[in-house]
């Protein structure tokens, strides 16, 4: 699988938030801090939680403070060692 994209990020997000991302012009979504979209450091725990469950890539919760932006999120798990080949969610396997 490709890279972690925002699109799932997004909605990664709403289902540990359990919260709609905040209405954000679509082009400034992954720029946007994450407190302007809504989402604390506890949604972000989860996040990571869900990402290293689903994908494989696990974030340091060192690293989960220090992320502003949903780009912070995706450059991180499309940096880690073998992002590139990411496992499809469970929820898209077959």
């Amino acid at each position: 699988m490709a890279a972690m994209t925002l699109d799932e990020l997004c909605h990664l997000l709403v289902a540990v938030a359990g919260e709609p991302i905040a209405e954000v012009a679509s082009t400034d979504l992954a720029d946007t801090e994450f407190t302007e979209l809504g989402y604390d450091s506890l949604a972000l725990m989860e996040a990571a939680a869900r990402i290293s469950q689903e994908y494989g890539v696990r974030i340091p919760d060192a690293d989960i403070f220090e992320m502003q932006t949903p780009r912070d999120l995706l450059d991180l798990v499309n940096g880690a060692p073998g992002a590139g080949d990411l496992p499809a969610p469970v929820a898209a396997r077959p």
